[in-house]
């Protein structure tokens, strides 16, 4: 999908598993690839050059006719970006992935599989998690039917907490305390992030910067800290590593820059 900026006119390459994607790699992870259903508009086009420039393979990928997603988003008289709906006929939103026996051996190779909420993998993970440990982005999607459903077969789990209080973000912690998750991560907007890593508790202050661009800083704080767990760092170091790379995603438009006109 892309991300359609109405008052620039222009859309930049997104979604939260390619962005996690090119995060990684800049991060520093040696290997990654990205596995998904592109569609056959100029937009998949500028997506797929966009990740060959960034050395992520997506040969595994699935094609389909249609269009691209490509939710629309707006400035607010703040300065925030806000979504405001978009075509809802893309194959983001009438396909879903269907992984293969040959996926699985693929993905046994990588330290860890991403995943989302956006992604509509949920019927695929009790498969994946036999292979692979699986990193899933919940945003803000979390009520405790959808937990029950994905918890079970996944090892890190992120959440976007910005709108908790703090009786409600212990109410979150208790509810996924039922489940044996290796890592829970929530950021808080502005607030420093909690992370609970078996058991422990660890927080991360948000670092200083010039804000251009919210886009995608959440999903580069997932990658930096992934790429930096996954690499043998301490927590305490992979989240001061994954909070400098939000930060600096925030520094430029869109997820991770790329931008083209709007037709």
């Amino acid at each position: 999908m892309v991300d359609c900026y109405l008052d620039q006119g222009k859309y930049y390459p997104g979604g939260n598993c390619v962005n996690v994607a090119v995060n990684c790699k800049r991060s520093g992870a040696e290997d990654v690839s990205y596995i998904g259903i592109f569609a056959t508009d100029e937009k998949a086009a500028h997506l797929k050059s966009v990740l060959e420039l960034e050395g992520i393979p997506y040969n595994r990928s699935r094609v389909a006719e249609g269009i691209s997603g490509q939710p629309r988003v707006n400035l607010t008289a703040a300065g925030d970006r806000v979504f405001v709906g978009g075509p809802k006929n893309t194959v983001q939103h009438i396909l879903k992935l269907k992984l293969t026996p040959e996926d699985y051996e693929f993905i046994k190779g990588f330290d860890v599989c991403h995943s989302s909420c956006y992604s509509s993998m949920e019927e695929e993970l009790p498969g994946l998690g036999q292979y692979s440990k699986v990193s899933f982005d919940f945003s803000d999607k979390y009520n405790a039917a959808y937990l029950s459903k994905v918890c079970p077969y996944i090892t890190n789990g992120f959440f976007s907490g910005a709108h908790l209080s703090d009786e409600e973000l212990e109410n979150l912690v208790a509810e996924l305390e039922k489940y044996n998750l290796e890592t829970i991560g929530i950021t808080r907007g502005s607030k420093p992030a909690l992370f609970i890593h078996q058991g422990e508790r660890f927080y991360q202050e948000v670092y200083e910067t010039e804000i251009v661009d919210t886009m995608g800083a959440g999903d580069s704080f997932i990658a930096g800290f992934l790429t930096a767990f996954y690499d043998g760092k301490a927590m305490t170091e992979a989240l001061d590593f994954a909070a400098k790379q939000a930060s600096i995603t925030c520094g430029f438009y869109g997820g991770f820059g790329y931008p083209k006109e709007l037709e």
